[in-house]
């Protein structure tokens, strides 16, 4: 039996068609799969047929399906059959095409982006090399090369028997990096660019591919990204249950339920949402992009505008919870201001103005932000902001809320410290502790640690401060909804109280069944 051969790999930069998402205009020459060697395929077009088949000039598709790697933000593998072979015991040859959606890390800009300036570029360089093709004149005397472009880089006459250097392309995204790289041929005495072992032109492109250090430090980005949305996961799951327990015992007892309860349940369920809403984000996004392709349906489903639709409402949910979440912070911070030094609306038993703070208060921004998006920024799930200007709507009202809970909170410290001094029942280390238990009370309550980061913003937090930046708030405000159900729940005098009268009354009841019998 005939030996099966290896299969040839080849890598291309894939570019969709916005008025056919079907289509894909492929292109080689662009390292991907860090690690492996490519063979270049010139193909120009290929188009998904109405069965779900691949079709270009040289091979037609069996199967699509979307994959993570290490090193790519996202992939496609297209397994491309040679038709030309028979099926009557001969092994069909394999070429695995690997389509590049360019990686860079997710807080820095989104593949799509990328790929949308990367195409750009490579469009104005292709037309910049067209005009030197059409324009410049032929060389004179002797054998040579001709010009052209090999959808990777532009190649002036070359001398027969010479190699020829010219400058990495500008197109590449990491063109920064490699501007003082260069790309090899060489002409053959014959006249003909030189050929590899494959039957394809040759060329030298390592000095243009991105470094591996740079490799590793995506990789270690990712990791550590992983890790931080395991920390949080965990966070919000820990969250969810106890505030869900927490909410349905101030609500089932009647001696529990005033004013300042009904904000705690308030802020309870806005916690609960919060949490919700990241986690179906973060599902919908998995989903959107992660999913397996195996027909044309799925391909045109992932890379339509209406695929996206789900993932935006996600999104916007999210801002909304978020929101919400912060202005019940700012209602506590407000209900207990009131009640310690004065009285910010008019009667404190009525909740109805906490409402619409905590509620209402969050559609004046949400709504305005969403329409921006939708009207200049509606791409993928919205979970990137080109436009840093759009992101102030959100931020604006959140850095707002904070900074005056931040005041009353100091304000009421004050307040608190002034009394323990002013009451001598214990002695002054007692009163010093009371403050410290008081202070620690009030963070979680008033959501005070995204004070810690408020100046820190996306703009100016990089490199180390960055990353402790991240993990800080995604650990705080990921355990902050079990923190806020332990104080200020199951920690309560009175909801202990009621509990225990709550056990006491099925205690009684089930003696009396067990008697009765």
């Amino acid at each position: 039996m005939e030996e099966r051969k290896e299969s040839k790999i080849s890598a291309y930069l894939i570019e969709t068609r916005p008025q056919d998402p079907s289509s894909f205009v492929l292109y080689d020459g662009v390292s991907c799969c860090y690690g492996m060697e490519f063979e270049c395929i010139q193909t120009d077009l290929a188009h998904l047929s109405n069965t779900g088949e691949l079709l270009c000039a040289r091979t037609g598709a069996v199967t699509v399906r979307s994959v993570s790697t290490p090193h790519l933000r996202t992939a496609f593998f297209i397994y491309l059959r040679d038709k030309s072979a028979g099926m009557d015991g001969i092994q069909s040859k394999i070429i695995i095409t690997c389509l590049m959606i360019l990686k860079l890390p997710m807080f820095e800009m989104s593949s799509g982006k990328v790929l949308e300036e990367t195409y750009r570029k490579w469009v104005q360089y292709k037309e910049d090399c067209v005009k030197m093709i059409e324009n410049e004149p032929l060389l004179q005397g002797g054998l040579f090369c001709n010009r052209t472009f090999d959808r990777y880089a532009c190649w002036p006459d070359t001398p027969a028997g010479t190699s020829i250097n010219i400058s990495c392309p500008f197109y590449l995204p990491w063109y920064d990096k490699v501007s003082q790289g260069v790309v090899q041929r060489r002409c053959g005495s014959d006249g003909l660019w030189e050929r590899d072992q494959h039957g394809q032109v040759w060329r030298d492109m390592t000095q243009c591919e991105e470094e591996k250090e740079v490799m590793s430090q995506e990789l270690w980005f990712k990791q550590l990204m992983v890790s931080f949305r395991m920390l949080y996961t965990v966070g919000y799951s820990l969250s969810l249950f106890t505030l869900i327990t927490a909410l349905i015992i101030l609500l089932s007892f009647r001696k529990l339920h005033c004013t300042r309860n009904y904000i705690h349940a308030n802020l309870f369920l806005s916690l609960i949402l919060r949490a919700v809403s990241i986690i179906a984000k973060d599902t919908m996004l998995e989903r959107h992009w992660g999913r397996e392709i195996m027909k044309q349906t799925d391909v045109r489903e992932m890379l339509s505008h209406q695929a996206a639709v789900g993932c935006r409402i996600a999104q916007v949910m999210m801002q909304y919870c978020v929101l919400a979440n912060h202005y019940w912070f700012f209602g506590e911070a407000i209900y207990l201001h009131s009640v310690l030094i004065a009285s910010v609306f008019i009667d404190n038993n009525k909740y109805l103005p906490y409402i619409c703070l905590g509620w209402g208060t969050p559609l004046v921004f949400v709504v305005p932000w969403a329409v921006m998006k939708l009207l200049n920024e509606n791409k993928e799930c919205w979970a990137v902001n080109e436009n840093m200007n759009y992101w102030w709507i959100i931020r604006f009202p959140i850095l707002l809320a904070s900074l005056i809970s931040f005041l009353i909170f100091m304000k009421i410290l004050k307040v608190i410290l002034s009394k323990l001094r002013a009451s001598n029942q214990t002695g002054y280390p007692d009163y010093k502790l009371r403050l410290a238990k008081a202070t620690l009370t009030l963070i979680p309550l008033f959501g005070i640690h995204e004070i810690i980061f408020i100046f820190a913003t996306d703009e100016q937090a990089t490199g180390v401060l960055r990353y402790i930046k991240v993990f800080f708030t995604l650990f705080l405000n990921s355990f902050q909804g079990f923190l806020v159900a332990v104080l200020y729940c199951y920690a309560n005098n009175e909801v202990k109280t009621e509990l225990r009268r709550k056990l006491r009354s099925w205690r009684i009841e089930a003696e009396i069944v067990c008697c009765g019998q």
